[in-house]
């Protein structure tokens, strides 16, 4: 079979279960927040008159049947890309996010850059020399790391390096753009300082996964038949290392990341912007779910289900396109 070909019928394959998934995903969500609650109006502090609960019941579509109720939530988002309005002061639930997103996608994608760049040298090392002093150390940051609650460790570094030694802000956030002629804290230089706890509370929770599955990964394809068979016929260590084991021990990496990086980087964004006081999604999703903002609520799910989807969608597509083997067999 043409490979061009199979890499197309994947690529549509993959298109329709994503499309697939996001409708599941977002019934799922619609019916949970929406649907289970007896009557998600009386949720909602002071509608509990008959006559703004009539009008809330109306401007929530509540009075019209489950599936038109869900197709009008639908087409909101894909025609007119809204997610409703905020219970509370009624402000666009697309605003809001837009305003913390970047927040927390600051706070996910530095967090990912510093783990890798603990966990990649540090699991290669331990594969290709265990039981070294390398190798024995990456274990031990392993199980701090696995065992280390979010909450705990943001409370250690913050404590250790902005309290006592004021190494760091212990909060707060700034913005990346600098803003001429404010006094608001902004550009690169002050973003980063501002992100440099959060960021390494991420990586130290991360990077011990990380570690552990890079050193079983590369220990796994050093053992392969090609390996041996390049080594014996003269390969250097280095071109061994970077053209027959990189390539293929880092493939599981890719899928992880994948899935960490919005999944599990939203739950632990939950405890970490608390901790340092950055209004992300985090923050906002835990806020809205205390007080009943449904919208809001419902709004940041939808983002973060669609955000899932995209990227492994894109993991997926460069599986296949650095294995062929996995478009070939789909």
């Amino acid at each position: 079979m043409d490979e061009g070909f199979a890499l197309t019928r994947f690529v549509l394959r993959r298109t329709f279960w994503a499309f697939f998934l996001f409708i599941v995903a977002t019934f799922v969500t619609y019916v949970i927040f929406y649907v289970v609650p007896a009557n998600p109006v009386s949720l909602i502090n002071g509608a509990g008159g008959t006559t703004a609960g009539q009008h809330l019941r109306t401007t929530l579509h509540l009075d019209v049947p489950v599936f038109q109720q869900y197709w009008i939530f639908v087409w909101n988002i894909v025609r007119h890309g809204s997610l409703g309005y905020s219970f509370l002061d009624g402000s666009s639930v697309r605003s809001v996010l837009g305003r913390e997103a970047p927040i927390t996608g600051s706070l996910i994608l530095g967090g990912a850059v510093l783990w890798l760049l603990l966990a990649i040298p540090i699991g290669i090392i331990s594969a290709i020399r265990p039981r070294s002093l390398v190798d024995r150390f990456g274990m031990i940051f392993v199980l701090i790391g696995v065992s280390a609650p979010a909450v705990w460790l943001g409370l250690i570094l913050a404590y250790s390096f902005g309290f006592k030694l004021g190494w760091t802000p212990i909060a707060d956030y700034c913005n990346f753009f600098p803003t001429h002629g404010l006094t608001l804290c902004s550009g690169p230089a002050r973003w980063a300082y501002h992100l440099v706890l959060p960021w390494t509370t991420f990586a130290l929770l991360f990077a011990a996964i990380y570690t552990r599955m890079i050193r079983a990964s590369v220990m796994e394809t050093l053992s392969e038949d090609y390996v041996r068979t390049a080594k014996a016929k003269g390969a250097g260590s280095m071109r061994l290392l970077v053209h027959h084991v990189l390539r293929n021990s880092m493939l599981p990496v890719v899928t992880l990341l994948g899935l960490d990086l919005v999944a599990l980087g939203i739950t632990n964004a939950v405890w970490t912007e608390t901790v340092f006081n950055l209004h992300g999604l985090g923050s906002e999703i835990g806020y809205a779910a205390r007080v009943g903002n449904l919208p809001m609520a419902v709004g940041i799910v939808v983002v973060v289900t669609i955000a899932v989807i995209v990227l492994n969608f894109i993991v997926d597509v460069l599986y296949a396109f650095l294995d062929p083997r996995i478009r070939l067999s789909t």
